[in-house]
Formats: structure tokens, sequence, C-alpha cells
């Protein structure tokens, strides 16, 4: 997008009925400006009481065909709009509760946007320059709020706060990329978000096309500082979001894209992988992964599922390129009698599916003659480009699926249910960032509607992420076909904001070893958060580079394990090994691996609590993992660069905490607890670990945390922390299939629950004081529409010699835990001795202590 045509349409009229517009919640108008051969139409209405949708196009510059979010239904409640407009200074406001949208059109198109009666607008468009045509595309500038956090875009670079800087809206293959430097990333998500302490703002744009975004970067001595998304192809659809805090705006944008998607539960496990492994010839790849899974139960290290990179559909013969969708039979001579030995042993399948097909593949040409490929105007055949086929830095030619054939969108479909039919648990969608170099590549435009009078076939106008979305769609509706009591596991590299519709995971692609891209990770996890992509990690220990040290892998795992997702895989490519790669495996390292061990097995102690997140964000939109300021934005320290741009600590779920170590040989982190408010007494935080201390909120501290004990977590004080067993369970009481394929699951019959009081300080007038907590369980596999919810709400009160609790359960539906008829077991924190209570008059049952010297008290839950 070097290019530059920019012209910005003026002279505007009303394009609508002057006998209603007067009262409507909307705004229709069309540029009269006789420099333009054609005109150019406006258009903003309100869709919720904070959202807004606008748009600005032409006959040239049709709206998106496929954008990623279908417009949604009008939901405004009975006379909650109030409209007041002034033709002769062509003005239009419309109130709709607590927000105040102003149109303007002297010149341009205006919008600006009020909340809670302030006269300081809180997005403003830029006047004189908003909605401007660039050659084929178009630019959409607004003014910039200097020294505000800006959020979001999907997945980029560090740090969280993206203010000042410019980025590619596309995705790329970033194999080896700097996670403080490296533009684009993975993702193609224009969602931007401003938070301010008065409120926040969300621009989303529906298209699929590449685009850019300055977040006042750029600065011109006429307009200051601005932000501009300037977008290659067609015209421009975009909501604006407002709310008093991030939560109602990421919660207001789910309600356009479409809520997280469930995720299966045994994804809160330790996820293993390492290409190595299916590129095993001697020993047979099979038998290289079933013996990776021995070792793990030989070395004590729970796993529940296993990556299988795409070395198993690597050809027998030479030349040895990846052809998705076939199995090489000398290492995997069996694929059913391989699923099968994985999941006697507990351990899950997913199977890495790329989409595109290398010229040698066996089926190339039926699908270049069945039409399943772009096709290229020069040669009036299917577009053939250099594809990634063998090991680091090797390629062949092949061409991409069009997922807008029907014979492209069909095959891939038939080629994931084959995989789901032979025990493949899930599908892994790899790199489908769509690298193909022409805007002027063709699509068949067969599998999606296409808007009247939109007659190009060109990838520019409709995007390539657009593709990204639809191998989501194939892949998850062959899932879902295959096992329609289960909810379909696609895991996705890539990732458009629709594609998340489909797709339940992503993660941040092919990172590399090294201490600064470690803490670049948490600034990629948060703005992923942002944009919904809950389910999210990292490559544990780093994708590429050598390998980690003991220290710097054990910190890596013990930050990893209090993440959404909890992955370890690698390629560790080398001159003399191109091709296979090392790995990285929990017990190589001898003096970590106790350590090591000690961390993932607290993963799976927390699952519990971890999968609870994901069932709230499903519900609610609220990421588990997130900013330090989200719900603390009372908190001025919150706001401040030490917070938006260190990347160094992050909120996981409600309760924790959590603060990584970033340097060698560190041995303490600072660390900042945020205060609720300056004006009420804040209960504080206690340290997880030893030495186990009581620290005050709303203020920095220095914790001692060396690499063999724990990086920093700390609990806030009130909260409840459900815990299960340290390995892999089932909540399913008698399900017949699930016995036979995984025999050897235990059930998840027990529940502990560590509980944060503040300590005693010895004051006799402190008052007794509640803390209420809620968690969700369901039984971890069933689809959506059958899936039962089972909610948990234990509230304790805290006096001065004892501490009083009591449990109440609701469920939605037939399916209750395992659990349940033993009761919880209360566990309190190292140091803490008063006794417990149950409410309901039931004794409270002294269990001793446990191995790490927490007091245990059983309590039964009346029925």
């Amino acid at each position: 997008m070097l290019h530059q045509h920019e012209r910005v349409p003026i002279q505007y009229v009303l394009d609508e009925d002057s006998t209603s517009w007067s009262s409507e919640p909307s705004i229709s108008l069309r540029s009269t400006d006789e420099s333009f051969a054609e005109s150019f139409e406006f258009s903003f209405e309100v869709i919720r009481p904070n959202v807004f949708r606008t748009t600005f196009s032409s006959e040239t510059h049709p709206l998106p065909p496929y954008p990623s979010a279908q417009r949604p239904q009008v939901d405004l409640p009975a006379g909650s709009v109030k409209v007041e407009a002034d033709v002769s200074s062509r003005r239009k406001s419309i109130i709709t509760g607590a927000v105040r949208a102003v149109v303007g059109w002297s010149n341009a198109p205006v919008v600006s946007l009020f909340l809670d009666g302030q006269h300081k607008a809180l997005h403003s468009d830029l006047h004189f320059r908003s909605y401007a045509v660039d050659d084929t595309g178009v630019a959409h500038y607004s003014t910039y709020k200097k020294g505000t956090l800006h959020v979001g875009l999907g997945e980029k670079a560090g740090p969280m706060d993206l203010s000042g800087r410019g980025f590619l809206i596309t995705a790329s293959d970033t194999f080896g990329y700097d996670a403080y430097r490296t533009d684009p990333l993975y993702k193609h998500i224009p969602l931007l978000i401003n938070v301010t302490p008065q409120g926040c703002v969300g621009i989303f744009s529906t298209s699929h096309s590449r685009a850019t975004y300055q977040i006042g970067s750029e600065i011109d001595g006429m307009w200051s500082h601005f932000k501009v998304y300037r977008q290659a192809y067609g015209g421009l659809e975009e909501y604006l979001i407002v709310g008093k805090t991030v939560e109602e705006v990421v919660r207001s944008y789910a309600g356009i894209v479409g809520f997280p998607l469930l995720v299966p539960r045994y994804m809160m496990g330790y996820i293993s992988g390492g290409m190595k492994y299916s590129m095993e010839d001697e020993p047979r790849a099979a038998d290289a992964i079933v013996d990776f899974i021995n070792n793990c139960e030989k070395h004590d290290i729970p796993v529940s599922a296993f990556q299988m990179s795409s070395g198993y559909t690597v050809a027998e013969v030479e030349p040895k390129t990846r052809n998705v969708f076939t199995w090489n039979r000398h290492r995997f001579p069996d694929p059913r009698a391989f699923t099968k030995e994985c999941h006697r042993r507990g351990v899950r399948l997913l199977g890495n599916v790329k989409p595109y097909v290398l010229a040698n593949h066996p089926e190339y040409e039926k699908l270049a003659e069945a039409g399943a490929f772009f096709k290229d105007p020069m040669t009036g055949r299917s577009g053939v480009a250099r594809l990634w086929s063998a090991g680091g830095g090797e390629s062949g030619e092949g061409s991409h699926i069009d997922f807008t054939s029907k014979a492209g969108f069909h095959w891939w479909y038939e080629g994931c249910r084959a995989l789901k039919e032979v025990g493949i648990d899930g599908m892994w969608n790899d790199n489908n960032e769509y690298n193909i170099f022409s805007d002027a590549w063709q699509c068949a435009l067969e599998t999606v509607p296409v808007p009247k009078g939109v007659d190009k076939r060109r990838i520019g106008l409709w995007g390539r992420a657009m593709h990204t979305e639809l191998m989501g769609k194939s892949s998850h509706d062959a899932c879902r076909d295959a096992a329609p009591d289960e909810r379909p596991l696609v895991l996705t590299r890539s990732a458009t904001a629709g594609t998340m519709r489909y797709a339940c995971c992503s993660w941040s692609g092919d990172n590399v070893t090294s201490w600064e891209g470690m803490k670049g990770g948490n600034a990629l996890a948060l703005n992923a958060g942002f944009s919904l992509l809950q389910t999210y990690g990292h490559d544990i220990g780093g994708f590429e580079g050598p390998q980690p040290t003991p220290e710097h892998l054990t910190r890596w795992i013990q930050l990893g394990i209090h993440s959404p997702r909890f992955t370890i895989n690698c390629f560790k490519t080398s001159p003399e090994d191109n091709l296979v790669g090392e790995v990285i495996e929990p017990w190589m390292f001898p003096s970590a691996t106790p350590m090591i061990r000690d961390a993932i097995k607290r993963r799976y102690e927390l699952i519990p609590y971890t999968y609870s997140q994901m069932l709230k964000s499903h519900l609610t939109a609220v990421p588990p993992q997130r900013w330090t300021g989200w719900g603390y934005e009372s908190d001025p320290v919150v706001w401040t660069k030490a917070i938006t741009q260190s990347d160094t600590q992050y909120w996981f779920g409600d309760a924790l905490l959590i603060a990584g170590v970033y340097e060698p040989g560190k041995t303490s982190a600072r660390v900042y607890l945020p205060s609720k408010n300056e004006d009420t007494e804040d209960a504080g935080f206690l340290n997880v670990n030893a030495p186990y201390q009581y620290l005050e909120s709303g203020k920095w501290h220095e914790i001692t945390s060396t690499w063999h004990t724990s990086i920093p977590v700390l609990a806030r004080c009130g909260s409840a922390v459900p815990v299960g067993k340290n390995r892999p369970t089932t909540c399913l009481a008698d399900n017949k299939a699930e016995q036979e394929e995984f025999p050897n699951l235990e059930k998840d019959d027990w529940r502990g629950v560590e509980i944060y009081p503040p300590p005693v300080f010895g004051r006799a007038d402190r008052k007794d004081t509640t803390f209420q907590n809620t968690w969700l369980e369901d039984d971890g596999i069933s689809c959506e529409a059958k899936a039962d919810l089972f909610e948990v709400t234990l509230a304790y009160t805290v006096a001065q010699s004892d501490i009083t609790v009591g449990i109440k359960t609701s469920k939605k539906g037939q399916w209750q835990p395992l659990w349940l008829p033993n009761g919880v077991d209360i566990i309190l924190p190292v140091g803490e001795e008063r006794d417990v209570k149950s409410a309901d008059g039931a004794r409270a049952e002294d269990k001793g202590r446990d191995s790490r010297g927490r007091r245990l008290w059983g309590i039964q839950i009346a029925e």
C-alpha cells in the first residue's frame, strides 16, 4: 500500500425521507461532490445503545463482500433513544442511554461520541479528512488521544500498548519472529480499542482486505497526531463500540462477532509436541510418539494431548514433501492402531493440516481440474506459488486451496472427517496465513453469498483472510459431523474475527527462544484476549532458536502454566539437521526436572480454576489472561507505562496475579499490586509461594523468586481457587464410548478450594468480612447444545478466631460433578491457623495438613 491517491468527498446531502430522518436513530448521506465521477454513500445507525454501525461506499468501492461479522439485528429498548436533528446546521444528535452520538456533515461526515454527559468527545473523526477514497480502497481518519492506552488488533508485537506505532493488518508466516519488532504476525483482526479512565471506544472493521493502522505514529503540521485505518480494497463497514470499561467494549464486540467457543476440558492440561517425533523413520514415528508418552509416565509428568506435526503426511518416496490428508505408512503402518494406543494412555491427538497442495501430491491434478485452487488470470490456470515443503527454508511449487470453491471446501471437509474417523481428536489448522503475492488471483465464489452488483472475483477485494475463516469452518464442520455429541476442536495459527466462530484455540506461532521473547509473549496474549482469542498460549521454551537453558525452560514453564493454553512444541533447526530438528522434553535437564514436574502437576491442580475461566469467557467474553488494570480502572498506576508497556505481569482469572522473571540469574521480581479505590480499605494479597507473606495493595513490591522455587504468584485476599487432582481426569461417570477409548483416565471425584483470607493483625476492632466467589463446571466434552452448566458459590466470613464457609450449588441440566457427593476440602494458606466452620451448622472435618503444610477442612454440601 505504498501508492496514495487520496481524496475526500465533500458536499453531502441527506439520502433518505426528510419526514422521518429527524426521528430515526440513523442517518444516510450521499456525496454530490462534482470532482468525483460517482457518488459516495455514508450511513450511521444505532445497533445497540452502545454499538453504532457506519458505512462508506460507492459502486466502485463496495462494502466488504464477505464481512467477518454479519450485520446484527437492531436491539434498542423501547423509549431508550432520543433524536435531535437540525437540517440547517447539518447536524444530528442521537442519545442512547449514557451515550450521545453526534453526526455532522458541513464538509465530510464527522462522527463524535460522548459518554455520561461529558463535554469532551470520547471519540471523534478527523474534521475535513474523516472518510477518504484512496485508489481502490478507503481510509478512515480519527483523532488520537495521546497518553491513553490502545489495545487489540488480534496479535501484535509488544509492548501491549499499541499507541504511537503503525501496523500492517494482514497475516504472515513469521517463523522465528521478534516479539517486539516483527510486523505483521499471524492474525488479521482490525479491532482497535482506545482505553481511558473516562471510558473506552472500540473500532472494528469487517473487511478481510489488507490494510494498515497508524495509531498516532503519523503526525502532520495541519492535522497533528491522528489515527488512520487504510484499507486496500472496497468500501468501509465499521462498528463503533462505547463502554465505561474495556470489559463492556469486549463483551459488546462479542455480541457482534460471536462469543468464544467452548473448549474441551482436556485442553487445559499439558499439550505436548515436537516436529521431530512425527519425522522419525527409525524408530518409526508412531513408536516414537508412544515412547514419548511412556517417558512422561516414567518421569511422573502428566500429559493430556499430543500435537502431531505434519511429518505423518511426508511422502515415502522422493520428493519427500508434505502431502496433506495422506499417511506415511512406513512411519504409521496402522493409523487407527496408533491412535487407540495413545488414547489408551489418556492422550488425545491433534493432526496438523495445511491449506495447500504441493504439485507432487497424488490428488493435485484432480483438484486442479475440479477448480479447487485459485485462478491466475495471467495464465488462465491454477495459481502456483512457492510453498514450504520439507525442512527449514525448503520449498516446492503448489497451490493454495480456494475455500470459496465447492471442490476445495468439500475435499478439505472430507479429509478432516477421515482424520476424525481414524481417531484424530482435533484439527490443527497450520500455515493458514494465505501468503499469496497477487491481489489479482481469482476466487470461485461458489460457497459464499455474492452481494448484488459485486462481479469482481479478485482476492484483493474479498481478502486472503477470508480463506483462513472458511478453512476454520470446513475443519469445524467435519469435526462436528464426525462426532456430533462432542464439541469440535480446531486449533488455528492464523485467525480473523470470524475464524473464532469455528476454532476454539490459537497460539502465538513460531516464536524464538529468548528471554525477551518470553516476556513479549505476554503482550501478544493480552492483546489476543482483548480481541476474543481467549484460549491462547505460546510454544513454551521457544519453537525456533537455541535450546533453552535449564533455568530459562523452568521459568517459562512456571509462567506458562498460568495461561489459558499450556503447550511445549518446537522445531529446533540447525545446519546439521534441517529436516527433523531437536525437541524440548520436560526431563531433558535432570537438574530442572523436579521443578518442571511440580509446575506441570500444579497446572493440573488448577484445571478446575482455569477451565472455569474458559466457561466464563464463553458466557461473558472476559479473557482468562488480562491486563493488570482490568477491573482496577480507578487505580492511577495501572495507566502508567510501568504497567502498560512493561509486559511483566497480568491477571490470570479473578484470583491470581502473575509476574514472571525475565532475566537469567535474577532472584526477585518487582510487582505492582493494584487497588480498587483509594478511599476504601483493600484486603491486599497473599504470596502463594514462600515466604508466603501478606502484601498491601496499591504498592510496588520486590518479591523473592529463585528459579528453583517459583515465579511470583499473588492471590487476591478474599478470593477462592478451586483445584483438583494433579493428573488427567474425566468428568464423565458412565460414558461407555469414553471408557472404551480412554480406559485409564481417573475420575474427577475430588475438589479442593484454596481460600485466601486476609490475615489477623491483632486488631480486636476489625469487623468480620464476608467474601463470595463462584466457579463453573460442566462435563468438559459435550457439544454446546447439550452442555449442562454447574455453578458453585462459595462464601466465607473471616473473623478474628475462625472462618465460616458456606457453599451453594445450582445447575442447568442433569449433569453434576463426580466430586459432589464427597463435598469439598477447604485449603488454607501456609501459616493460616484459624479453624474453619460450616455455615449450615454441619461440622467441618479437620483433615490435618497436606504435603505443603496447609491445613485442610472437609465440608459436605447439602442436597
